[in-house]
């Protein structure tokens, strides 16, 4: 269970490097008797006697034992990560080492940290508010230059000082209302309407732009999926393998070599694409082949793009429009693009083959095979996040829990602007305004309940 302010008394110990031998390890201390707690076990300085961030040479021992020479670092008070006496240990990197500096510290009175505690820590001694220790978690796991940047910017308080204004600019109209509650009997009215719409409108539009920037927060956070979809030996495998550049793929001329699906992922200029190889799209007989294409139209559905690849050599005019309107019908509607591969192109004459095309929007010519104009794709692919996202707004959601908080608000807001349309009373505007605030205040963390903060920091990793 999360510890509350009044049970945070206790120091706390973990190991905070990645399991495993290495040249240096990490054991964290945070509490009031952290310092204390160190300095029981360390020989070199009296370090409850030295200045913050600075760190001391000395030996781990238990009794005469010398465990390991290791390098101290001190922390003090609001000045830690935490904001409160913190230790980090630098050890050699055995995990036999690690252990016995770890029950050392047990012994000596600290308590094993549970997952994400020295966060939690950090967020209930104010030291940031929620969306930005979420955010640590996001910057441990960030696997791209761009999911790097977007969580560097929630943690240093990009997206919470964005919430905030715009909660704030809500409770002073709130206040107006309540009041106008305290006066009833009165009938006064402190909150003029005409301002109270024009504040939602505006903050129901700012709202908009967060929900909706998810989708592609997502996808950054987590990678784009691309599907490559196409009939059976059109060169799907050689395609994925010209992209990641190496022979990740089965590569047959046997038609339904690929009965699953196979993923890999590449960096693309920051940004994260995750690309997946689909079964062939026929109509078949195999079973077992025909499982994998019914996984290809699922990979179609959960893609945020689909590279249709037809082999532009033998493909009909008809055949391909048909295919391309398949694909169009499914993701229509949808925040999917399409982008038609023609390969093969070295196997007939180009004219002839871009004579097929015309009319078809989003082609590229290439031939996987030859690696022709391969980085044509890349560049595709890249636009299509950076024209979508990084034009709209300069704050991206990529929290699912902060989707359906500002969801929830603004479902709320568009209350308030039902409510003002038909003059409703204050008590029952005060009352979408009150459940806007609170969905806010969740984000931030100014409203929390424990079990909310269980389930995030449940998911961090110890040490952390």
């Amino acid at each position: 269970m999360v510890q509350t302010h009044n049970q945070i008394s206790d120091s706390i110990c973990a190991i905070a490097t990645a399991p495993g031998i290495g040249a240096i390890a990490v054991i964290r201390l945070s509490g009031a008797d952290a310092i204390n707690i160190s300095n029981k076990v360390f020989f070199g300085k009296d370090i409850t006697q030295v200045e913050s961030h600075t760190a001391h040479f000395g030996t781990i021992r238990d009794g005469e034992k010398i465990v390991d020479e290791v390098l101290v670092t001190v922390f003090k008070g609001k000045k830690s990560f935490t904001g409160e006496n913190s230790v980090e240990i630098s050890t050699h990197g055995s995990p036999y080492i690690q252990q016995q500096v770890l029950q050392l510290l047990l012994k000596n009175g600290a308590k094993a940290a549970g997952p994400g505690e020295f966060t939690l820590r950090a967020f209930l001694n104010g030291k940031m508010d929620l969306s930005q220790a979420e955010a640590v978690a996001d910057v441990i796991a960030a696997n791209s230059e761009s999911s790097h940047e977007l969580a560097m910017s929630q943690m240093r308080g990009g997206f919470s000082n964005e919430i905030q204004k715009l909660r704030n600019e809500l409770i002073h109209f709130a206040s107006l209302i309540e009041l106008e509650l305290d006066f009833g009997e009165e009938d006064v009215e402190f909150a003029d309407r005409d301002d109270l719409k024009e504040l939602v409108l505006k903050l129901n539009k700012a709202l908009t732009l967060l929900i909706n920037s998810f989708d592609y927060g997502n996808v950054i956070k987590t990678g784009v999926p691309v599907a490559i979809v196409g009939e059976p030996n059109v060169g799907k495998s050689t395609l994925l393998n010209a992209l990641l550049n190496e022979e990740r793929a089965i590569v047959s001329d046997i038609a339904g070599t690929t009965r699953d699906t196979i993923e890999d992922e590449i960096v693309i200029n920051g940004i994260s694409y995750r690309f997946i190889d689909t079964a062939g799209i026929r109509e078949t007989t195999d079973e077992i082949e025909g499982l994998g294409i019914k996984k290809s139209f699922e990979k179609i559905d959960s893609a945020s793009i689909i590279l249709l690849l037809v082999d532009a050599s033998s493909i009909s005019k008809e055949q391909l429009k048909k295919d391309v309107n398949n694909i169009e019908n499914r993701i229509e509607g949808k925040n999917k693009r399409l982008i038609v591969i023609a390969n093969k192109i070295d196997k007939s004459d180009l004219t002839t083959i871009e004579a097929k095309f015309e009319g078809i929007e989003n082609v590229i010519f290439t031939s996987a095979k030859e690696l022709q104009n391969i980085d044509n794709i890349k560049e595709q692919l890249y636009h299509f996040v950076k024209d979508g996202v990084l034009q709209n707004t300069d704050v991206i959601v990529t929290n699912a829990r902060h989707f359906e908080a500002l969801s929830k608000a603004n479902e709320s807001l568009i209350k308030v602007l039902e409510g003002l349309d038909v003059n409703i009373t204050g008590d029952f505007l005060a009352m979408d305004i009150r459940q806007a605030l609170h969905q806010l205040g969740e984000i931030t963390g100014e409203i929390t309940t424990d079990d909310l903060l269980d389930n995030i920091f449940s998911k961090f990793c110890i040490g952390k």
